[in-house]
């Protein structure tokens, strides 16, 4: 009879998986300080930037980005972190993307960068982050997002793809939350974001 430990309780199998798992913590944290250092750098190219903060995740599936200050950020607080960002949160959950895998920024955190300025940064933040999918949440995102691309400004709701990555804008979220009529226009805007399902 053999004496061989089942497969679930093998030492060797834990140990092997435990290394696994070091390796991956150890290649996240890689990458996630390169993604700091490269949105240092971002905020370098328009000094200013950093008036308000971004926020979120430094592996990000999602980068949703706002064009001016709001309520939220005018009071001192990070890109997205009034109702707007819960807002875009809950939508985003539902279409099939995860709370922890967003970023958020804002693409005029100060009135005095210009134009070229802001479109440097922008986009090297979108590279640092490297999201499938980027939301523009209103139309001074969506005309900042495709500055930093060189591409036109998207229509409201209509998904584009530049160098593989997907670009949407909505017609701006943090204004509908007070109007239930554009509200429910942003949301079907939205559907054009939706998380592709699995492949089999």
């Amino acid at each position: 009879m053999s004496s061989r430990t089942p497969s679930g309780d093998d030492p060797g199998a834990n140990g092997a998986s435990s290394g696994l798992a070091i390796e991956a913590a150890q290649l996240r944290a890689l990458h996630e300080g390169r993604a700091l250092a490269e949105l240092a750098e971002a905020d370098a190219l328009a000094p200013g930037s950093d008036a308000v903060a971004w926020r979120g995740s430094l592996l990000a599936t999602v980068a949703v980005v706002k064009g001016l200050p709001g309520e939220a950020e005018s009071c001192g607080g990070a890109a997205l972190s009034g109702a707007d960002g819960h807002a875009a949160e809950s939508a985003l959950e539902a279409l099939g993307y995860a709370a922890d895998t967003l970023f958020y920024t804002l693409s005029r955190p100060e009135p005095g960068i210009d134009q070229p300025a802001r479109s440097r940064r922008l986009r090297r933040q979108i590279e640092a982050v490297d999201p499938a999918l980027v939301l523009a949440v209103d139309m001074e995102a969506a005309q900042d997002v495709a500055a930093a691309f060189g591409i036109t400004t998207p229509p409201f709701g209509a998904a584009v793809t530049v160098l593989g990555r997907k670009i949407v804008a909505v017609n701006g979220l943090e204004a509908s939350l007070s109007d239930p009529a554009r509200k429910r226009a942003v949301w079907a805007q939205m559907q054009a974001a939706r998380a592709r399902g699995p492949v089999y």
